[in-house]
């Protein structure tokens, strides 16, 4: 702003210079671009108009103790910036405001899970639905408490955090507690003494831990990264099916999802479908009767009773069934299909 002796683009103003620097900006809007008022579009190429974002950024910022950015910097960042992502916030946040409301009021009832729509659907901009019921196999949704079953004397903290915790519960970087004692943190910010003493932790036998796992014990498992938590109750147990239960621990309270659909008449559909898909490798349309279909055994005994004097022959031309026939000099072939 050189009308006021700002002339330096690196340096960060003060909070009475972004005052007067706002107030010189509205100043000069009015005066001199009154008409683009109400539908002026921001461009970081529009000197006036950043610097009246930077004051006004500015006097927001010291408002909550946020450090200030000079023009040059704000320029940078207010070229990046997105207008629609922060409209959608701003509509977000009011629809968390709208359901805590309802929180507070015990009205549980009347709770809804809003989508924000891309494109208005029946001039719809926001979709209100129910919220779904609990998913059982998601350990977060359920209220059944986890309890793993496993040989508490010979089964190591490894295989537990390999085959459980981040197989079967999903956790990308586990933290891993025994009561108040910290057996387990995975991520980068560890000191190399911390990360050490965790992979000394990882080969011991769960009963030989620094707070040793017997049954009764109960585990409490964290990751930060996808702000999940639970806790996992042990129970102590000699033998387990090596065919059923080769992973030598059965977690329960938790379940696989569902990856087979099953039909209305309570059939495997991955099943039916492969039924039909051997069933219809196995026949063939009818050439002397079209639209109609014979098992390929059938047909080619058939075609091998035929009059020799047809000179047919059937051949096998990789999966696909082909017929020969009239003089051999003119061979035409028919694909049977």
């Amino acid at each position: 702003m050189a009308s006021l002796g700002l002339t330096n683009p690196q340096e960060i103003w003060t909070l009475a210079e972004n005052s007067r620097v706002l107030l010189e900006a509205f100043k000069l809007f009015f005066e001199k671009r009154e008409k683009e008022i109400g539908n002026l579009v921001f461009d970081k190429d529009d000197q006036l108009a950043v610097e009246f974002v930077t004051a006004a950024a500015n006097i927001r910022a010291h408002s909550f103790g946020i450090p200030l950015h000079s023009l040059f910097e704000a320029k940078g960042v207010a070229g990046n910036i997105v207008h629609a992502v922060a409209t959608t916030n701003a509509i977000i946040a009011g629809l968390i405001v709208i359901e805590a409301i309802k929180v507070l009021q015990d009205d549980y009832k009347n709770y809804r899970m809003t989508y924000c729509l891309e494109h208005p659907t029946k001039k719809l901009l926001l979709m209100p639905v129910e919220p779904f019921e609990p998913n059982p196999s998601c350990y977060v949704c359920s209220e059944t408490p986890l309890l793993l079953d496993v040989n508490t004397k010979v089964t190591k903290l490894k295989e537990v955090i390999d085959k459980i915790i981040k197989s079967k519960l999903g956790m990308n970087l586990p933290l891993v507690m025994i009561g108040s004692t910290l057996v387990f943190e995975d991520g980068d910010g560890l000191e190399e003494d911390e990360a050490a003493n965790y992979a000394l932790n990882l080969e011991k036998v769960l009963a030989e831990l620094p707070a040793p796992v017997i049954n009764g014990t109960k585990l409490t498992v964290e990751d930060f990264q996808q702000e999940l938590s639970c806790s996992i109750n042990i129970k102590h147990r000699e033998e387990f099916d090596e065919e059923k239960e080769p992973d030598g621990m059965v977690l329960s309270g938790w379940s696989a999802p569902v990856e087979k659909q099953i039909n209305s008449n309570g059939e495997n559909k991955s099943a039916a479908s492969s039924s039909s898909a051997r069933a219809t490798d196995d026949t063939v349309e009818d050439p002397s009767k079209p639209g109609m279909k014979r098992k390929l055994d059938e047909l080619l005994e058939t075609k091998e009773n035929c009059d020799a004097s047809s000179s047919a022959q059937v051949v096998e031309d990789d999966d696909d069934c082909t017929m020969l026939d009239g003089n051999p000099a003119l061979i035409k072939k028919k694909r049977l299909q």
